[in-house]
């Protein structure tokens, strides 16, 4: 398939046999960086938002759903909210909202090149949120952790640990490359999985697999994961090669926003009557997308048309 001779944008699915234990890489180049060039971050909000980004990938990668799903984080720290969406069509988006001064008093120097910081110290006390939506014909599904852990891959397995009782190891790397200096991500995750049939290990032998396996993927290096001459499929030889590594067709993934002068007309369309008529009070109103910075602009006579008759 011509999805599996791509390096970048994509989630390889991967297991480990006969180990019961099921992963997925992802390797994120123009993806991410287009979505983080949108918006002039400062260098700790814009590594912070690449890795929700690929935590994002990473876990939709694991579920099989018909529509969007959103990994959310809100907080009191300087980065008030991360918002990264997954469709199952592969479309990625993200954004983040942040106090500059804030930041500015917590990571000194944090525009280019400024250091990064601890997800406590840039998040502070709030909340992780998990959500699957398939429509409107169909219930939510939502999980809610508070924010726990020095990074965003140990909340996401607190989270394991506290809603859903499974078992998962998480590591991402988010990083600038190339002369030009283009943000790469990369994420690597393992889950232990319900044995099947004649696979299934002996008891004692659990938990020595699943550390090995911890070990295995650790030792894959922040520059591995993002590194653009390490084709996915090598980085994983060379991580579990003795291990059984066996993947599967590659799913691609890519920057786009779902925003539209049609939808952000019927966003302003439902506005009350008399909101609609201040504006017009402007000869031109802006509205600017949050996720993809686009800026749509609406004359007086455009909103005329939009109120209602």
């Amino acid at each position: 398939m011509e999805s599996d001779l791509r390096t970048d944008d994509l989630i390889q699915p991967f297991q480990l046999d006969p180990l019961a234990l099921r992963g997925r890489l992802v390797r994120l180049g123009a993806t991410v960086d287009r979505i983080l060039a949108q918006h002039d971050y400062p260098e700790p909000v814009a590594t912070l938002l690449g890795e929700a980004i690929t935590l994002a990938v990473l876990l939709a990668g694991a579920l099989k759903y018909d529509g969007v799903f959103t990994l959310q984080t809100k907080g009191d720290g300087p980065v008030r909210l991360l918002v990264a969406d997954v469709k199952t069509d592969g479309a990625v988006r993200g954004y983040a909202q942040y106090d500059a001064e804030r930041l500015g008093e917590i990571v000194p120097g944090s525009g280019p090149g400024g250091g990064n910081a601890p997800v406590p110290d840039l998040l502070g006390t709030g909340y992780i949120a998990f959500t699957v939506d398939q429509g409107d014909d169909t219930e939510r599904y939502q999980g809610i952790v508070e924010i726990s852990g020095a990074t965003l891959a140990e909340c996401a397995q607190h989270y394991f640990r506290q809603s859903e009782q499974i078992q998962a190891g998480l590591k991402l790397a988010v990083a600038r490359a190339g002369d030009a200096g283009e943000w790469r991500a990369g994420g690597l995750m393992l889950q232990r999985v319900p044995p099947e049939g004649g696979r299934a290990r002996i008891a004692d032998d659990v938990e020595d697999v699943w550390r090995r396996a911890m070990v295995l993927m650790s030792s894959a290096t922040p520059h591995e994961l993002v590194a653009p001459d390490l084709p996915p499929r090598r980085l994983l030889w060379r991580l579990f090669h003795d291990e059984g590594v066996r993947v599967y067709h590659t799913h691609a993934v890519e920057a786009r926003c779902r925003c539209s002068r049609e939808r952000i007309a019927g966003i302003l369309r439902a506005f009350p009557a008399g909101d609609l008529d201040e504006m017009r009070e402007e000869p031109v109103t802006t509205v600017t997308c949050e996720f993809c910075n686009t800026r749509y602009e609406f004359t007086a006579d455009d909103l005329a048309r939009l109120a209602p008759s």
